[in-house]
């Protein structure tokens, strides 16, 4: 057979979306039942009492609100991707009330995550793992261009799979903030992997999103391999296909045929492994079995509202550096983060070493704390994102491959980042707080400015604590750091609190305090031993700003339920 013309010649780089080419999904006929409960268990813990048939009826118009809106996005020329927040507060959840929507919107990411997985079943598709082998052999690189609403819930099942090494670079449009049919979504993963997108093969499963983009980047070829809504689009597209397989494996003998920029003996059927000349994966489509994926868990019982008594708090807002736990450097593990790093540059082909990589990090984190320095003012206060954070910060003098890199795998980075940095311990009298307010049915939310969210959550559940949060505020996700009084109030709004009844607990008056008295927070309190020095804390207290001056000053969490008993304990002068 002669090969199709736009797959003669053998690319760098091959581009593959990820379901319908990597995984087929099958929906899970109770899916939609279980997040709904998954969604009431999480409601419950912010003290919201929100019947499952009721979020079910949401839930079911936002995903129908959610499809149109990406059918529509495929017809923009540059489409961005909603964020997180965006899809909770304007489509699954935008006709619940403002305190549950806002519980849910700060629970966005980990919730969309954990919906993937319920809501579908995912089988690799016959012919990956072939196609992938032979992209390693002939040195094509690999990556995942896809628009996807958890680039989180994506990586996990590519790990799970056994594919993660396999893959130079994962471009999701989440977690880069732009959609397919936007060119630069493949044009990026060409630039990280060292090429551009007139030397790649880009496959996809849909002519309006896939054929649109690769045409509109310049792709060497696209190729279709069929998935559901294939060949039925949802309105008619100009452009059309190279090639179309009816499953990846289809793909695998042209790319072994597929000849080099600079001609050489294709690699002869006789040398290649047993099965990969277009016979696929064994056996038929999904009979490796769907990728074993961890379910949501359901945490504790529900923070049930009572009246506090009369000198405890309606609720309860607390920082989390400092306050529920305090770090010691792991210099150690950020080499070895350093060390990771410095291996996947060098598998899509960028030359460097554990100590350069070390240097740059600690570069970027260096220009972080100066822009956070420089950022404790009045008015609105944004938070750079991880893909300012990489591109800009820790990329900034690298050659622009590098730094695609860096942008395109920047959430991941992030999480990684966060967890080399130091080793958390959680902090004496928080469980008993914790357990206290659960008891008492006080909600309690964390607002915290970091640069990962979601490694603040996994350390929450690593105390065992996580089931006694109701809410969560991190900066990363919600846009705004302390002293913006918006982390403050999205807080109050998710727990639905009177502010002036309200305590919140940190340990930088210049920003804790302050962001707290902005947002109408009736009771602010500092505690020692966190980032603040004692010198700064007494300045605070004797200090003619009352907006940084704290209502008390303890020295231990324990002291705040003596502070709701009557007990004595340092207060502020």
């Amino acid at each position: 057979m002669d090969p199709i013309p736009a797959l003669r010649r053998r690319p760098d780089a091959l581009l593959l979306d990820f379901g319908g080419v990597v995984f087929q999904t099958r929906k899970l006929p109770e899916g939609r039942d279980a997040v709904a409960l998954h969604l009431r268990e999480t409601l419950l813990r912010a003290g919201h009492d929100v019947p499952a048939a009721e979020l079910r009826l949401s839930l079911d118009a936002g995903l129908a609100a959610l499809k149109d809106w990406k059918n529509a996005a495929g017809r923009r020329r540059t489409p961005r991707e909603l964020t997180h927040r965006e899809i909770w507060t304007d489509f699954l959840a935008s006709d619940l009330p403002d305190p549950v929507r806002e519980t849910l919107a700060g629970s966005a990411g980990p919730l969309l995550a954990d919906m993937s997985t319920l809501l579908s079943e995912h089988r690799l598709r016959p012919g990956v793992r072939d196609l992938l082998h032979a992209a390693r052999t002939l040195g094509v690189r690999v990556g995942i261009v896809s628009n996807a609403h958890s680039g989180r819930a994506h990586r996990s099942l590519l790990r799970e799979a056994g594919l993660e090494d396999q893959v130079g670079v994962q471009v999701y449009s989440d977690e880069v903030g732009i959609r397919k049919p936007h060119p630069e979504m493949i044009a990026l993963a060409a630039r990280a992997l060292g090429t551009v997108p007139e030397h790649c093969w880009y496959v996809g499963d849909t002519q309006d999103r896939d054929v649109v983009a690769g045409r509109r980047a310049g792709a060497a070829a696209v190729v279709l391999t069929r998935h559901h809504h294939t060949d039925t689009p949802p309105y008619p597209v100009r452009e059309s296909a190279d090639a179309v397989f009816d499953t990846p494996e289809g793909l695998v003998d042209p790319l072994w045929r597929s000849v080099p920029e600079q001609p050489a003996d294709p690699v002869p059927a006789q040398a290649r492994p047993a099965g990969e000349a277009g016979s696929g994966e064994t056996g038929a489509a999904g009979e490796e079995g769907p990728v074993r994926v961890v379910r949501p868990r359901a945490h504790g019982a529900p923070a049930v509202r009572r009246d506090p008594g009369p000198g405890e708090p309606g609720a309860l807002l607390l920082d989390q550096g400092g306050v529920i736990a305090v770090s010691n450097a792991t210099p150690d593990v950020q080499r070895d983060f350093a060390a990771s790093l410095a291996r996947r540059l060098e598998r899509v082909g960028y030359a460097t070493t554990t100590e350069d990589m070390l240097a740059l990090v600690r570069a970027g984190r260096d220009r972080y704390r100066a822009w956070k320095n420089d950022h404790d003012q009045d008015g609105p206060l944004p938070e750079i994102t991880p893909r300012e954070f990489w591109h800009d910060m820790v990329g900034r003098d690298l050659p622009e491959r590098v730094r695609a890199f860096l942008y395109a795998e920047s959430a991941r980075l992030t999480l990684e980042y966060a967890d080399s940095k130091s080793l958390a311990r959680m902090r004496g009298g928080v469980r008993e707080v914790l357990e206290h307010c659960a008891e008492r049915g006080i909600p309690v939310a964390v607002v915290s400015n970091t640069v990962c969210g979601r490694a603040v959550r996994d350390e929450l559940d690593r105390f065992g604590i996580a089931h006694l949060i109701g809410a969560h505020v991190y900066s990363d996700e919600l846009g705004h750091r302390k002293p913006d009084p918006a982390t403050v109030r999205s807080a109050l709004t998710a727990l639905d609190a009177d502010p002036a009844r309200t305590w919140f607990v940190g340990d930088k008056p210049w920003r804790d305090t302050a962001a707290a008295r902005r947002a109408g927070v009736g009771t602010a309190v500092i505690v020692r031993g966190g980032s603040a020095s004692d010198e700064q804390i007494d300045a605070a207290v004797a200090g003619d700003d009352p907006l940084l001056r704290p209502d008390h000053v303890i020295d231990e969490m324990g002291d705040l339920l003596r502070l709701w008993t009557g007990a004595p304990v340092p207060l502020a002068t």
